[in-house]
């Protein structure tokens, strides 16, 4: 049951940012975006697991953590750039968070990606690139 903690890992980390935003999670509750008011997307994408040795009982999972940035409209681009920043520095290159027994390490400096103007909203994508050692029995 290694996914749901690494879920568990990387959203609790993504909810202490300061200043908060309203977090988006994957097949929650019905999200209505309030007017002026920025929030984000958050999604666990998991990639091939790793098997870095030879045995049955030990693996790698890795994956991205997708936070997609949705600030309001003609708001400029400077409070969404700097949310960005603030993520990036949290899951900065050798960071580890942990949630039931599963370490998540971040492997790469997190990719902000160019902003663009979606169904009204500024967005802005970042990418926060993990791996978790899996030990079994």
């Amino acid at each position: 049951m290694s996914i749901p903690n690494i879920r568990n890992a990387l959203e609790q980390a993504l909810a202490s940012i300061s200043p908060a935003i309203d977090i988006v999670h994957e097949n929650g509750e019905r999200y209505e975006p309030q007017e002026g008011v920025p929030y984000c997307e958050a999604y666990l994408m998991l990639a091939e697991p790793s098997n870095p040795t030879v045995g049955e009982h030990f693996y790698q999972e890795r994956g991205i953590l997708q936070v997609n940035l949705q600030y309001p409209p003609l708001a400029g681009t400077l409070a969404c750039a700097q949310q960005a920043e603030l993520i990036r520095a949290l899951f900065k290159r050798g960071a580890a968070f942990t949630d039931g027994g599963v370490t998540v390490q971040i492997d790469r400096t997190a990719e902000i990606g160019a902003g663009d103007q979606v169904e009204g909203r500024w967005k802005q994508i970042v990418r926060v690139r993990w791996h978790a050692d899996i030990f079994t029995s």
